[in-house]
């Protein structure tokens, strides 16, 4: 609504302004050739007869081109628009050489002589029509332009309020497949450690918490991201407590000002603890978070256990994939995943880094 209503502002302002310049020539033509003063007579006359272009211009422009032009009645269009022009000038022709010689016999339609002229030449009635068609053929032209702009502007809101709807859907995809895996982590607990269970809802509160009040924003700081990661990590010590090799690496303290899309790490965390983590063999998780240039990389490693299942990737990695290729496009980030060595399983990514 905004853009459409900039873009008739500034059809509108070019209109004021091509008019404004057309009925001030005969003032500034009127001055130069009288040299003292300006002849009142001569624009007077000289506006008169710009009067039959300025209205058909208002009527075309508010009217017909609107009504059968901009709605593709292009028959309609050029019938109406061309009648609406025969009529004017006829009339104004009427006016001329009938209705002003019956009231004033003694009145010559010409007033003043072809050197002291300050509009228009006289022309021939066929001639007014196809000036006044190529009038209103650029009046036309003018408005299918700015259309075909405030069109183009409105499909690139379209898209940007659709790819946001598709990027939230799959962010809140993402939330309930975690916080499944989360409860079920703590009513594993609640039956082997009371007070581990306890420890662990007040990491999920935490968690809860940044997905309520932070992760609905566009983007989040990387001090926050890695925070909520933390308490993740947190919340899956407290359930292993020390089967697992669990390794997090990142700068402290963390780059200020330095923004990326919220719940984008977690979802390979969560790969790596789902996929990587055996209870009766070793098994271990090492993330590594770096931040240079305007771009984060991390890599997780993790142990690996078993084969996926063959066509599955998750619902998470699969989110996630489709969440980068709206944010950065498809040759925007990097994510690579080796699953070559069977005892391991790697993801890198890489993606660039927004300013707050």
């Amino acid at each position: 609504m905004k853009i459409a209503k900039k873009q008739t502002i500034g059809e509108n302002l070019l209109y004021f302004m091509v008019w404004l310049a057309i009925i001030l020539v005969p003032v500034l033509n009127s001055q130069m050739m009288s040299e003292l003063h300006v002849n009142l007579g001569n624009v007077l006359m000289a506006w008169r007869k710009i009067a039959p272009y300025f209205i058909i211009f208002i009527v075309h422009n508010c009217v017909i081109a609107p009504r059968f032009m901009l709605t593709r009645r292009y028959a309609w269009y050029v019938a109406v628009n061309l009648a609406f022009i025969t009529t004017v000038f006829g009339l104004v022709d009427l006016y001329d050489r009938h209705i002003v010689q019956a009231m004033w016999p003694s009145v010559e339609i010409e007033v003043f002589d072809s050197e002291h002229k300050a509009s228009f030449t006289d022309l021939e009635l066929y001639w007014n029509v196809i000036l006044g068609l190529f009038m209103t053929g650029a009046n036309g032209g003018i408005k299918l332009m700015y259309q075909s702009i405030r069109d183009e502007q409105a499909m690139e809101a379209l898209k940007r309020q659709n790819l946001q709807a598709e990027m939230d859907y799959l962010k809140y995809q993402i939330n309930p497949h975690f916080f499944m895996n989360t409860l079920n982590n703590i009513h594993a607990l609640i039956d082997i450690d009371a007070e581990c269970a306890k420890s662990a809802v007040i990491e999920l509160s935490k968690m809860m918490r940044y997905v309520l009040y932070d992760s609905g924003r566009e983007h989040i700081s990387l001090e926050k991201d890695v925070q909520f990661l933390e308490n993740y990590i947190e919340l899956m010590r407290i359930r292993y407590v020390d089967a697992i090799d669990i390794r997090v690496r990142y700068p402290r303290p963390l780059p200020a000002g330095v923004t990326i899309p919220p719940l984008l790490l977690i979802v390979f965390v969560e790969n790596a603890f789902k996929h990587g983590v055996s209870y009766n063999r070793s098994s271990f998780i090492h993330i590594d978070i770096a931040c240079d240039g305007g771009m984060l990389a991390s890599r997780i490693v993790n142990s690996r256990h078993r084969e996926p299942d063959a066509g599955r990737t998750g619902i998470g990695l699969e989110n996630v994939r489709k969440r980068l290729d709206l944010i950065y496009g498809p040759k925007g980030y990097g994510l690579r995943i080796d699953d070559s060595d069977p005892a391991t399983y790697t993801v890198q990514l890489e993606i660039p880094t927004f300013n707050a």
